[in-house]
């Protein structure tokens, strides 16, 4: 089960085609789908997450928590629309392709993948890129 909570006025205009594309993204990289809490809000709200949970001072825009046990995914995505506005003006792409890079991040977090090092951040990245096309 996806579930799609806002703490800010936005509101996906396609949850069930969203939806579908997370459940046969982790069913493509063979892991099976128990409950993904997406909120979005904004970076006060996130950033409040993050100093609390995190220890981080500064502005992020997606924490994710995983609940995941084995190959069954379960967690809580949060994403704030502010950061994907002012990223998606950074990197020169629409709104919509930097949301949906940071919906799939967060699931791909979960089905193990890193971005820690410069290798498993190119490798993460090429995943992202793999399924932005599936999604279009």
């Amino acid at each position: 089960m996806i579930d799609f909570n806002y703490e800010t006025d936005f509101k996906l205009n396609n949850e069930t085609l969203i939806s579908n594309w997370i459940a046969n993204t982790i069913a493509s990289e063979g892991y099976k789908l128990d409950a993904i809490n997406y909120v979005f809000c904004d970076d006060d709200y996130l950033h409040k997450l993050n100093v609390e949970f995190l220890k981080h001072d500064t502005l992020t825009d997606i924490i994710s928590f995983d609940y995941s046990i084995g190959k069954i995914i379960q967690g809580d995505v949060f994403i704030s629309i502010d950061r994907v506005v002012d990223n998606a003006k950074d990197f020169h792409v629409s709104f919509e392709e930097e949301l949906h890079r940071v919906i799939i991040h967060g699931v791909l977090h979960y089905c193990g993948y890193k971005d820690k090092s410069e290798e498993e951040a190119n490798e993460m990245r090429a995943k992202e890129n793999y399924y932005l096309s599936v999604l279009e």
